[in-house]
C-alpha cells in the first residue's frame, strides 16, 4: 500500500499564505475573492469583517465592503457554522445554509422552546409552544416583510409577542430576564427568511437591520439535501484550509462525528500525514505543494477566519499564545510573519495601531510588520476599534 504524502508545517503555512490571499502574491482583489478565499470572513466582531479585508489586498477599502454587502450584494452576512456569524460569498449561500444554517436553526427552535418551558413574562399557560411559536415568528417575518428594512424594536413594534420574557432561575450573573426577540430573529435569519442589512451605524457598529430574505433570493434559497450539503461544505472547506484533520472539520462545521465522517467519505477526501499532528484529509487531486511565497507580514485582526480556521493551531504557532486568547478561546488580533503567528496589536481610541512582537524575526521581519502598522493605522483614518471580546495582549496595548 502507498504510503500518504506528508505536508510538512512550512507546506501548510505557503497554502495557508496563498490561499487565504495573504501572501502579496495573492491580493484578494475584491471584497467577493477575500471572503471565497476563506469560505467567509468571520463576522461576529462587525469591525473584523473589513479589517480582514483590509488584510488581503492594499487597495481594498472600508467603504468597498460596505458596497459588497448592502448594494452589489455579491456577499451575504448569515449565521452558519458553530452558531457564528460570517459573510459568506452569495455563491455558497445555498451550501452553507443546508450544510449549517438550517442544522443551527432547528436548534435555535428547540432551545426558545424549552426555555420558554420555565417562568415567563406574560404567563404562556397551557398552550401548545411549538405552534405557539412558530405564529410569533411568522409575525415577525410578516413584520419585516411590511416594512421592508426593520430594526428590531420596529419589528417587536408590529409583533409584541417579541416582548415575552423568560425569567431568571437562579442567582448567576447571566440568569437574567430575556425577551425572546433576539433568539426568535436569529432562527428566521438561519432559515433565510429574513437577512442582516445595513448596520444601525458605522461599519463597525454591532447593531443592523432586517430585510426580508426575498429581497435576497426572489424566488427562495435552494432546497438541497442536507447530507449532499454537508459533502460541499467539507468540499468547500478543505480547498481552503486543506489538509485538515477530521477534529478540524467537525469543529469548523459544528457537526456531529458521525456527520463529519460521512461528509468527507462522501467526498473521497484523501488522508494525508501531517507534521506533528494527526493525520489529516485534501480533497482528491489537491496533493501538489504552494510554490513557496515571498517573505510577508499580515495583521489580522480578531476572530479572522484564518487565525480560527482549525481546531488544532499548532501549525501557526511557535510562541506561548495564551496573550492572545481570552477565557472563551476566541483569538485577538495577531501578528503574523510568513504564515505563522509572532505577536499582537489594537486600535486605540485615537486610532493609533499599536503592537508588540513575541519572538524575535529579524530585521526584515520587524521592519515588514511596522510598514504594515502604519499603512494600516492611515488606512483607518483615525477610526479606534475595540474588540468585542479582549484577550490579555490586546487590552494591555489598548493601555
Amino acid at each position: 500500500m502507498p504510503r500518504s504524502p506528508v505536508f510538512t508545517t512550512t507546506a501548510r503555512r505557503a497554502r495557508l499564505l496563498t490561499r487565504h490571499h495573504l501572501a502579496a502574491e495573492h491580493p484578494a482583489g475584491s471584497v467577493l475573492a477575500a471572503a471565497d478565499g476563506v469560505l467567509g470572513l468571520h463576522a461576529t466582531d462587525p469591525a473584523s469583517i473589513s479589517l480582514s479585508v483590509l488584510a488581503r489586498d492594499p487597495h481594498l477599502t472600508i467603504e468597498g465592503v460596505g458596497t459588497a454587502l448592502h448594494d452589489d450584494r455579491s456577499v451575504v452576512r448569515m449565521m452558519a457554522m458553530r452558531r457564528t456569524l460570517f459573510v459568506v460569498p452569495m455563491a455558497s449561500v445555498p451550501v452553507v445554509h443546508a450544510g449549517a444554517s438550517l442544522g443551527v436553526a432547528a436548534r435555535t427552535w428547540r432551545r426558545l422552546e424549552s426555555l420558554l418551558r420555565g417562568p415567563t413574562d406574560p404567563e404562556l399557560g397551557d398552550i401548545d409552544l411549538t405552534a405557539w411559536i412558530r405564529s410569533v415568528a411568522d409575525g415577525a417575518a410578516a413584520a419585516v416583510e411590511q416594512l421592508g428594512v426593520a430594526t428590531a424594536a420596529e419589528i417587536v413594534a408590529l409583533e409584541p409577542r417579541l416582548r415575552t420574557a423568560m425569567l431568571p432561575t437562579g442567582n448567576q450573573p447571566w440568569d437574567a430576564r430575556q425577551a425572546i426577540t433576539s433568539m426568535v430573529l436569529v432562527g428566521l435569519g438561519c432559515e433565510g427568511r429574513i437577512v442582516r442589512g445595513r448596520p444601525q451605524g458605522d461599519w463597525a457598529s454591532r447593531r443592523h437591520r432586517w430585510e426580508p430574505g426575498r429581497a435576497f433570493w426572489p424566488d427562495g434559497l435552494p432546497e438541497l439535501d442536507p447530507a449532499d450539503a454537508r459533502r460541499d461544505l467539507a468540499g468547500l472547506y478543505l480547498r481552503r484550509f486543506g489538509p485538515a484533520t477530521e477534529a478540524d472539520v467537525k469543529w469548523w462545521t459544528g457537526w456531529n462525528l458521525g456527520e463529519t465522517r460521512a461528509a468527507l467519505a462522501a467526498l473521497g477526501a484523501v488522508e494525508v500525514e501531517l507534521e506533528g499532528s494527526a493525520p489529516g484529509f485534501v480533497l482528491p487531486g489537491d496533493l501538489d505543494p504552494e510554490p513557496t511565497p515571498a517573505p510577508v507580514a499580515n495583521l489580522l485582526p480578531a476572530l479572522d477566519p484564518t487565525a480560527m480556521g482549525w481546531k488544532d493551531r499548532d501549525f501557526y504557532f511557535d510562541i506561548d499564545r495564551t496573550p492572545l486568547f481570552d477565557r472563551n478561546g476566541n483569538i485577538g488580533p495577531t501578528i503574523w510573519w510568513n504564515g505563522g503567528v509572532v505577536g499582537g496589536w489594537t486600535v486605540r481610541k485615537d486610532g493609533e495601531v499599536a503592537h508588540r512582537l513575541l519572538t524575535r524575526i529579524g530585521r526584515a521581519g520587524t521592519a515588514a510588520v511596522a510598514a504594515q502598522v502604519a499603512d494600516l493605522q492611515v488606512r483607518l483614518g483615525g477610526r479606534g476599534v475595540v474588540p468585542s471580546f479582549r484577550t490579555p495582549l490586546e487590552k494591555e496595548l489598548a493601555g
